[in-house]
């Protein structure tokens, strides 16, 4: 919740053409923006160049901005649009070189697939610290929630109502595209 509190403060200070807290929101997320979108897109000054676009998106519509979740989910989210519109123009653009205008239903689902991947990664990204390091215990891990519990000193509720948090925020970030999945 103090996250949610520290980004509407900072939002509204953005809104207002705050520069220095603009300026803390580009040296906070640039470099974890262009890691990130690096997963996708393998070239430094092309992912440097989309993480700057974002920034500039931000600035420029700060005042009509409107954001779901979190500043940081919608940056992140922001950020896989626009990883995800670059590989697909990077396809396109191959498919037509190659004289190869249908593209397999197999490469179709392997992108969807990598997309729903990238989605669910990023969703956990977005999630608060302590959320986010209860979930990949469970899920990456494979610890169970008494082993959780004992390995971080918190009570095994804790531990569930956190897991719990994590699932309907990724599921929040997700959406409606991957509706079935639930």
């Amino acid at each position: 919740m103090e996250e949610r509190k520290d980004d509407i403060i900072l939002l509204n200070l953005i809104r207002e053409g705050d520069r220095l807290a603009f300026r803390h929101l580009f040296e906070t997320y640039f470099t974890p923006l262009c890691r990130f979108m690096h997963l996708y897109v393998h070239e430094t000054t092309v992912v440097e160049e989309l993480a700057l676009d974002i920034f500039t998106y931000v600035w420029e519509n700060r005042k009509t901005l409107q954001i779901q979740i979190s500043l940081k989910a919608y940056l992140f989210q922001a950020a896989r649009n626009k990883c995800l519109n670059v590989l697909r123009q990077k396809k396109l653009t191959i498919s037509l070189n190659s004289d190869e205008i249908d593209v397999a239903e197999t490469d179709v689902m392997s992108l969807e697939t990598e997309e729903l991947y990238q989605l669910i990664q990023e969703a956990i990204l977005a999630l608060p610290d302590k959320c986010q390091e209860i979930f990949q215990l469970s899920r990456t891990e494979n610890l169970t929630n008494q082993e959780i519990a004992t390995r971080l000193n918190i009570s095994i509720k804790t531990v569930e109502a956190q897991i719990t948090k994590a699932l309907k925020r990724i599921k929040e970030f997700i959406g409606n595209s991957y509706l079935f999945l639930w």
